[in-house]
């Protein structure tokens, strides 16, 4: 791996419009369980299916089944940032790096210091009721006993987060864009780039600096000038 990295210093270091896009594998290192390996939350067995629990439609009518499994397997605790998540804000600080663009929901990015952060999927950090809109705290949510309700209207209060068969925010997607249209260099790392429409975000960036790094390969490897098949925190503790 030492010319890779040697590569990737090289590709940073003349680099002052850097973009990272990531997916679970930057957190699976902090101890947070990816979805789709052999010791993932798919394959992981449950009264329903992960994916059918994780749907707008169920949460609808099973919010006391969702919020089981939501406090049993989304809260992440105390669990910290690893060296990707603080080399990226070490990154941010230097000036080079201008956007993280992220497709997990547990807010280690910002634990590490990063300011520039866009959630593809929301976060487990906001939670709102969807009646009136009213926010709750994310302590008083996470300490509800069942299903948290408002305190305004009594309605149900849920997680910030995108849902299956619920849209992605506009905003956030049309941000996430322009940075990358603009960047000089895209670092992709920790999403095996098959769930979309997050994925088809790659597809923006026209330079010459597109790094992949995944522990398995990826459907646009053949796109990249530089490809790294390690874990992503010991590649970035190495530059």
């Amino acid at each position: 791996m030492a010319a890779e990295i040697e590569k990737l210093r090289d590709m940073i270091a003349n680099s002052g419009n850097i973009v990272f896009f990531g997916g679970a594998g930057v957190s699976t290192e902090s101890g947070i369980p990816d979805f789709r390996s052999v010791d993932g939350l798919y394959s992981q067995k449950y009264k329903y299916p992960p994916e059918e629990i994780l749907s707008g439609s169920f949460f609808r009518r099973n919010p006391d089944e969702f919020y089981k499994f939501y406090r049993d397997k989304l809260t992440v605790g105390d669990v910290k940032p690893n060296r990707a998540h603080l080399r990226l804000a070490e990154l941010e600080r230097e000036g080079k790096l201008k956007a993280v663009i992220t497709q997990n929901i547990d807010g280690l990015h910002q634990a590490a210091g990063s300011k520039s952060v866009l959630e593809l999927h929301g976060t487990i950090h906001r939670f709102y009721c969807v009646c009136c809109g009213k926010e709750m705290p994310e302590a008083e949510a996470n300490a509800a006993a069942g299903v948290p309700r408002c305190e305004r209207c009594g309605g149900v209060v849920r997680p910030d987060v995108v849902l299956y068969e619920e849209q992605l925010n506009d905003s956030v997607i049309a941000a996430a864009v322009s940075y990358i249209r603009s960047a000089d260099m895209l670092i992709v790392g920790g999403t095996s780039l098959n769930v979309y429409p997050a994925a088809g975000l790659i597809n923006y960036y026209k330079g010459k600096k597109l790094v992949l790094i995944n522990k398995q390969p990826t459907p646009y490897d053949s796109c990249a000038n530089l490809v790294i098949n390690e874990k992503i925190g010991e590649v970035f503790a190495q530059v």
